[in-house]
């Protein structure tokens, strides 16, 4: 396995930095963020490492010139919007843009992109899988035919009023990846898998490893810690941003050497890419390095 990054936490920085601040604090990898230019929609959105707008070969060749340079591979490119909002605008623009995602990706020679499936929050489960076998089965078609693996993350994208009552992805669960890798089977079409999203579930994140192993792409490493003070004053069914704190691996209440070792025991051989979203550290670019660099000294001994 190969630790990496999630780029998002760089916003300030520049490809080039990004590569660089990789080489010198020893990650073997980045996923580099491909947010189309402008405003960010949410936090740790909006981040542009790599422009997919009018991507051609020439621009490929030189994301890869600063890659060989410095010494460090790109695990995949990310993008995480809702291809299932409620609003058709929204959406099309959302699968538009994965469908450039796409494309750059084939031209950099790579073949991970992580995404989002979405969900129209409004609606139930089954009363958003018409949609999702619509906008998907042409999509995970158009990753065959460049030959890119499409993976999920599992984040239930559920933390506010602003999602309730469903959340803004489908892809949270063992039972939900069944029958989305029944109804659309593709060789194509797995998982970008996130354990801190079970933690917040009370899921154990170990669980789905042995059923799912030829579905892990790629692996997310981010930690979070319940609050039970918190949950005991305002109990399961508040929106999770009041009894929950996302952390950095080591920081919360993952057990990593255990999930680790599960990871390992399944064959997994992929990229381990951390994402902060530990405000614990601050909002300064200093900081967010700092807790780059702390959850790589907690995960560095179990992938040697």
């Amino acid at each position: 396995m190969k630790l990496g990054f999630v780029s998002a936490i760089l916003p300030d920085l520049s490809l080039e930095q990004v590569l660089q601040f990789a080489k010198t604090e020893q990650f073997a990898c980045v996923e580099l963020m491909c947010w189309p230019v402008g405003k960010a929609e949410r936090k740790f959105a909006g981040v542009t490492h790599v422009d997919v707008s009018g991507f051609n070969q020439a621009q490929a060749d030189d994301v890869w010139a600063k890659a060989h340079e410095h010494g460090v591979g790109i695990s995949g490119l990310g993008y995480y919007p809702n291809p299932l909002d409620p609003d058709p605008e929204v959406a099309k623009k959302s699968v538009d843009h994965l469908k450039k995602v796409i494309l750059a990706a084939e031209k950099l020679g790579l073949k991970i992109v992580n995404s989002f499936v979405g969900r129209d929050w409004t609606k139930t489960l089954d009363e958003n899988w018409p949609r999702f076998l619509k906008t998907w089965k042409p999509l995970i078609k158009f990753a065959e035919d460049h030959d890119i693996k499409i993976g999920i993350e599992n984040c239930p994208m559920f933390f506010t009023r602003d999602e309730w009552p469903g959340g803004k992805n489908l892809a949270v669960s063992p039972a939900i990846w069944r029958r989305m890798f029944s109804d659309l089977p593709s060789d194509h079409f797995g998982l970008n898998y996130d354990p801190s999203h079970f933690i917040l579930q009370f899921m154990d994140p170990a669980s789905p490893l042995v059923e799912f192993k030829d579905k892990l792409f790629h692996l997310h490493a981010k930690d979070v810690r319940i609050r039970w003070e918190r949950m005991n004053d305002v109990g399961i069914f508040a929106y999770p941003l009041e009894w929950h704190e996302p952390r950095i691996p080591g920081y919360g209440d993952i057990d990593w050497a255990r999930y680790l070792a599960a990871v390992q025991a399944v064959g997994y051989e992929g990229p381990v890419c951390i994402e902060v979203e530990d405000g614990t550290f601050g909002s300064t670019l200093e900081g967010r390095q700092r807790a780059l660099k702390v959850a790589r000294n907690v995960l560095a001994p179990f992938l040697v």
